[in-house]
């Protein structure tokens, strides 16, 4: 397959990709052609023991964060002569436990070893959960990166309060928005009134 089709099936680039070609960081085979054109050799995909490598950020602003982060993902598997299958990266809130894609990797049976940098790219709080869970049926989650900052526990608890207030505060603002729209419709003057 060609590296543009494989990057986009990754959720990629193809700038990123070619990045990744050229440095030798690629994480799957691939083959320059006389013509120039790169073809990639991804896994079987009936193989088990596929690698993911799974990248988050909590707001679009943060993509070149996103990127970078999958660049270490990758860095970090080819080091480790990993043969990745599939990287899924995700833009969405840390507390969010309907994040699509990552779901959709945590179903996947051919997934054997999930790759994070940090445990709070997987999930702000629960992490252990899911890797009990990964572990119960064969399968690994590995954080690159296991030092933990004391800014994340108080960012966390941020989180947390900002989430609060604003489940709170929103239900009150849409209740005295709706409260205030009612109040004109009764003040404002109907066809009947026009005499």
């Amino acid at each position: 397959m060609k590296l543009s089709d494989w990057a986009r099936s990754q959720g990629i680039t193809y700038k990123t990709a070619y990045r990744w070609f050229k440095d030798g960081n690629l994480p799957i085979e691939a083959k320059q052609m006389p013509t120039g054109t790169i073809l990639v050799f991804p896994p079987d995909e009936g193989e088990i023991g596929n690698v993911a490598l799974y990248a988050r950020v909590s707001s679009s602003d943060q993509k070149d964060d996103l990127t970078r982060q999958l660049g270490r993902l990758v860095e970090f598997a080819a080091g480790k002569g990993m043969t990745v299958a599939k990287t899924v990266s995700e833009i969405g809130s840390g507390l969010n436990g309907r994040r699509p894609k990552l779901l959709q990797l945590l179903r996947d049976p051919k997934v054997s070893d999930i790759i994070v940098e940090h445990r709070d790219r997987l999930a702000r709080f629960g992490s252990e959960y899911i890797e009990a869970a990964l572990l119960a049926s064969g399968r690994r989650l590995i954080v690159v990166d296991q030092s933990e900052m004391r800014d994340d526990l108080v960012q966390d608890m941020i989180d947390v309060l900002v989430s609060f207030c604003a489940r709170l505060y929103g239900r009150r603002a849409a209740k005295d928005r709706a409260k205030r729209g009612l109040e004109a419709m009764r003040d404002a003057p109907g066809p009947q009134d026009k005499t």
